[in-house]
């Protein structure tokens, strides 16, 4: 049973994307977060279901930390309103400093960047480097390609077939919910 605060890092689009449902989920589990008093890990920007997840957090009065490199300051729209705000040179060192500040990974929906954060952490589970869980948030479907792909790259003989066991679709926040409460 964890005794400290529950860090969850939220990997999440910078856009809101096509379907309601993405902006549903992330403010779901954005207040989920604040509910449940976990702290919310994230890129600190203020814009798509990025934003949605902190500012839902950030009303139920959760704990955040967010990381944005110098770079995407104005893009990205750096929220510096919340409990902690780092600023790092670059992007590796924003994803090093979201997954070594967490214990547990959430991806939404997203596009490359959240896909370069979800296969780097993947990697490094893969390289066991690190034992957190990886839970990807299949909203509507949103990730079916991404679990074809796995299976592909399974069946062609490029990773083993472990590599399912380090990470999780979950098709609803409730079930993603549950699943970070019984870590």
């Amino acid at each position: 049973m964890r005794t400290s605060m529950t860090s969850v890092c939220v990997f999440c689009g910078s856009r809101n994307g096509g379907n309601p449902a993405y902006l549903r989920d992330a403010e779901t589990i954005g207040r989920a977060i604040a509910e449940n008093g976990w702290r919310l890990v994230y890129g600190a920007g203020d814009v798509g279901l990025m934003g949605a997840v902190a500012n839902a957090a950030q009303s139920g009065g959760a704990d955040i930390f967010g990381v944005i490199p110098v770079h995407l300051m104005q893009r990205e729209v750096g929220k510096a309103d919340v409990t902690r705000f780092v600023v790092t040179e670059n992007m590796h060192e924003r994803k090093k400093v979201m997954f070594m500040n967490s214990d547990v990974i959430v991806v939404l929906p997203g596009g490359a960047g959240s896909l370069d954060e979800f296969f780097e952490v993947l990697t490094w589970r893969q390289l066991g480097l690190h034992d957190k869980p990886i839970f990807v948030l299949n909203t509507d479907g949103y990730w079916d390609p991404l679990a074809q792909l796995m299976s592909r790259i399974t069946t062609e003989g490029f990773v083993d077939a472990s590599i399912h066991d380090f990470f999780q679709l979950v098709s609803d926040p409730a079930t993603l919910i549950e699943k970070i409460k019984s870590i």
